[in-house]
């Protein structure tokens, strides 16, 4: 069995993995332009699901599965894999806990206003007059009430917030107190004191909030997103910072990335930028490699077992 890891992982989760599955062989490049003429060998590939094209499904002409050890599947060339019929799956849930946790830093920095204290502290000056609040009692609705949604939900319960969710169905989900449809969430817009948007990027949800779910907002409002950088058209929230719509924006996601130092996004008060870390920690690769692990062996033995199985017409 032939495995193309498009990526070069650290030297211990190559031998680790060459430990676990003596049988499998095993090719490891730094990027899929290396890999090309490993392909046509390729039983399964495992790739951080943004390099592969419909050429490199075409020259996989032995191709089953795809391995992608991220959530985030946009970039995927579906139309090939539908073809052919190859099975894919993700590392979907490896995310909810360093995302929920980014999240409510985030959260906690506004309502505490460490920003403010931290150029104090640099400044040398003492003043205690700064707009701090509490998350307790506040409203949080989480516009993507999947596993990372609930985890944020879960965390806010922690500070007695009150949680509202958003998912296709409108179905019930933990920690959450209410749950909406990307059809009625505005419902809820007006009594949201933080609004976190973790949606993936699909037909369904690009650009859906527009200038006048903003105008909904309350203009102590503040808006995360960590989602996907299409989720809204950047001058919708520059107008939404610079007439003061909203108390605050913070965004980890971007239509470019990396996010020019040019961009106006950077010089804006009312705008915070990270550059898409929310789901960066040193247990992102062990996760992801966990999961892929968990299905080689289920995939070794034609179990039908495999975990993360995406639907190659949905594209999720």
């Amino acid at each position: 069995m032939k495995v193309v890891v498009t990526f070069q992982p650290k030297e211990e989760f190559v031998t680790d993995l060459r430990q676990d599955f003596p049988e499998v062989d095993f090719s490891f490049f730094k990027k899929i332009n290396d890999a090309e003429h490993a392909l046509h060998e390729a039983e399964i590939i495992v790739t951080m699901g943004e390099d592969l094209t419909d050429r490199h499904i075409e020259l996989s002409q032995r191709l089953k599965w795809i391995m992608v050890t991220s959530a985030g599947l946009e970039k995927m060339p579906f139309g090939a894999i539908r073809k052919k019929g190859i099975l894919v799956t993700n590392a979907r849930g490896i995310h909810k806990i360093p995302m929920a946790e980014f999240t409510l830093g985030l959260m906690l920095q506004h309502a505490k206003q460490f920003q403010s204290v931290l150029k104090q502290e640099e400044e040398g000056v003492w003043s205690r007059r700064l707009p701090t609040s509490e998350l307790n009692d506040a409203s949080l609705l989480v516009l993507g009430a999947g596993a990372i949604g609930s985890e944020i939900a879960r965390l806010g319960k922690a500070f007695h917030m009150k949680t509202a969710g958003v998912n296709s169905t409108g179905e019930e989900v933990n920690h959450f107190d209410q749950m909406y449809t990307l059809l009625n969430f505005e419902e809820f817009l007006p009594d949201a004191d933080y609004i976190v948007a973790v949606l993936p990027s699909t037909e369904n949800t690009k650009y859906i909030l527009q200038t006048e779910h903003f105008e909904k907002m309350k203009d102590s409002a503040v808006f995360i997103n960590i989602g996907r950088g299409d989720l809204i058209e950047e001058s919708i929230l520059l107008d939404a910072a610079r007439t003061n719509k909203i108390g605050h924006i913070f965004l980890d996601v971007f239509g470019e990335e990396p996010l020019p130092s040019t961009h106006s996004f950077w010089e804006e008060k009312g705008i915070t930028v990270t550059p898409h870390l929310s789901s960066i920690t040193k247990m992102y690769m062990p996760r992801a490699l966990n999961i892929f692990k968990k299905n080689l062996k289920a995939y070794s033995k034609k179990s039908d077992e495999l975990i993360n199985v995406i639907d190659a017409e949905r594209g999720y």
